[in-house]
């Protein structure tokens, strides 16, 4: 019984021996070993044992030249050849390379699957044994992140057509209870290419969202300080003397409201106050001051809201109401709050320099 398993167990290790270093020779990886394409040209293809040996894949296998010879020499696959010493393995001449043209690598692409669902601990010698009975397979590429770590995939490469069909074609494939996902490599990367181009739109949906919902936040943000602003705006408008300054509005609404801004010019017939609080009180404080009659302007700073039979009026901005002082309608309605530049003057008179209040009543 003992013989029997140490047959099992040499048998197993032949059977790998064999698979690798017919795996070193083969179609897939020879046309892309450097290392072992310069060995084979040094001495008509043979290479030592002594060098195969430095293979790692190999080396964990076996150092045993005889070990090595006595595999090569069962394989079925007859792909290797074995030098008269036994120290020396090449690739039989008989069964040259095939040249890589471009149908050769379209014959490769067809014949490659995807296969993913692998635990992220599994080796390529589970992998390998999990794909012995599955057929033939000459390459097996695990797919790792920039980290080396394994992505849990792999890229196969069957030795025909027809093989890999049908190993993509065999519902219910698992890997220790694990489904997988099995595809062609060329449906596999048409497949991301379509998952590319979708989520591109909609990371481009995305950012059209975001970009809108700034959008909306900031419009909200401006609507609410402008709210906030508009109980506070009293607009006038009216035939002004030429003469009126902003220290004469600030004269006529200082007492009745803290003013934050005058927006006028001299020689204007309208203009915009700011005030701290709600412009209506102060305005209506105003006319109570002044019993209700209506501002004409004398400039230089009088108190020329005391007389003056100018039809000019008052108006207030308010959320949704206006408030004239005289009782006309607005045919236009309120207009924003648009500050002019402090070099705007009239053409024919320039405007005399005005020191600026404590309360903003000077220009600005």
């Amino acid at each position: 019984m003992a013989e029997n398993g140490d047959n099992e167990k040499m048998a197993a290790l032949e059977a790998k021996i064999c698979h690798q270093i017919e795996y070193y020779f083969g179609d897939f990886n020879l046309p892309r070993d450097k290392f072992l394409k310069e060995q084979i040209k040094l001495d008509e293809g043979w290479v030592p044992l002594e060098i195969m040996i430095k293979f790692n894949r190999l080396n964990r296998l076996t150092t045993d030249f005889n070990v090595i010879v006595e595999a090569l020499s069962k394989s079925k696959a007859e792909l290797m050849e074995i030098s008269e010493d036994k120290t020396k393995i090449r690739r039989s001449p008989s069964k040259p390379l095939p040249e890589v043209t471009d149908e050769y690598k379209n014959d490769v692409k067809n014949r490659s699957v995807y296969i993913k669902g692998f635990p992220a601990d599994a080796t390529l010698d589970d992998i390998k044994e999990w794909l012995e009975d599955k057929g033939q397979v000459l390459n097996i590429q695990m797919r790792r992140t920039l980290h080396k770590a394994f992505k849990g995939s792999i890229f196969a490469v069957f030795d025909s057509i027809e093989s890999a069909k049908k190993f993509v074609e065999t519902p219910g494939q698992k890997y220790k209870d694990t489904d997988l996902l099995i595809l062609f490599k060329e449906d596999y990367f048409a497949k991301k290419i379509e998952e590319r181009k979708q989520n591109k739109e909609e990371a481009k949906l995305r950012a059209k969202q975001e970009q809108e919902e700034k959008q909306n936040l900031a419009e909200n943000a401006e609507l609410k300080s402008l709210e906030e602003k508009i109980g506070c705006l009293l607009k006038f408008s009216g035939d002004l003397d030429d003469q009126t300054c902003r220290e004469d509005l600030h004269i006529l609404f200082s007492n009745h409201g803290e003013i934050k801004w005058i927006v006028f010019v001299r020689g204007a017939k309208e203009g915009i106050i700011l005030f701290k609080e709600k412009a209506k009180e102060a305005l209506d404080k105003a006319k109570d001051a002044n019993n209700g009659r209506r501002f004409k302007g004398k400039g230089k700073g009088n108190k020329a809201a005391q007389g003056g039979s100018a039809k000019g009026k008052v108006q207030f901005q308010g959320k949704k109401t206006k408030f004239d002082s005289d009782d006309e309608h607005d045919e236009n309605g309120a207009s924003g709050p648009v500050k002019r530049a402090r070099e705007e003057r009239d053409e024919e008179e320039p405007a005399s320099k005005q020191q600026k209040t404590e309360n903003g009543a000077g220009d600005q």
